[in-house]
């Protein structure tokens, strides 16, 4: 028996979509905050939480983010009421010492090996990033990630001293379903598993 109540599943997975329209409804400071305020609890390695977001709420900031978009993402990107840039701190380590007292030599593991750094900030970034989606359904927010952009223009505008880097991006706020395309079909557990 599940903890969740039956509709849950639906609004988080099996009826959640990709949106590429949303309503003209803003998403509220409060909700951004209770956004990040619950995803921060998904579990990342040794609990190094490398993910950063920045959410582009105004017209200025979106323009910023314009040119670096691949030109099929601009109208529906520029439209959306938010548009997260999920983005990784490539020395999130530094934080390691609060974050993770229990191995008192994580900070200098990772400051000592550059691709260890960097293969884990990839991969419990992107995590932080599924996370952000999750929690964004179970608020009621729908979602449009997308990986149709250029990092380098992307970092140079908004991080230009290198320090964080861009992963994806997710548009945020409330859908609209007349810009759906049907929904692709899944894997069958035949296919996409293995028990051994």
């Amino acid at each position: 028996m599940s903890p969740l109540d039956d509709r849950s599943p639906d609004l988080v997975f099996r009826h959640a979509r990709t949106f590429n329209k949303f309503r003209p409804e803003p998403v509220s400071d409060a909700t951004l905050r209770e956004l990040y305020e619950l995803l921060k609890w998904g579990p990342t390695s040794m609990n190094a939480q490398p993910a950063r977001f920045v959410f582009l709420r105004s017209e200025p900031a979106k323009q910023r983010l314009k040119p670096a978009l691949s030109p099929g993402n601009v109208d529906k990107t520029l439209a959306a009421p938010v548009v997260a840039i999920v983005a990784t701190d490539t020395r999130f380590y530094e934080f390691l010492p609060e974050q993770f007292p229990a191995f008192s030599g994580g900070r200098a593991m990772f400051e000592s090996d550059a691709a260890l750094a960097e293969s884990t900030a990839a991969r419990s970034g992107t995590l932080q990033g599924a996370y952000l989606i999750v929690a964004a359904r179970m608020l009621g927010l729908d979602c449009g990630p997308m990986s149709g952009f250029d990092a380098a223009k992307l970092n140079a505008e908004f991080f230009p001293d290198g320090r964080w880097k861009a992963n994806f991006l997710v548009n945020l706020g409330y859908g609209d379903a007349s810009g759906n395309h049907p929904r692709g079909p899944r894997l069958p557990f035949e296919v996409a598993t293995q028990l051994l």
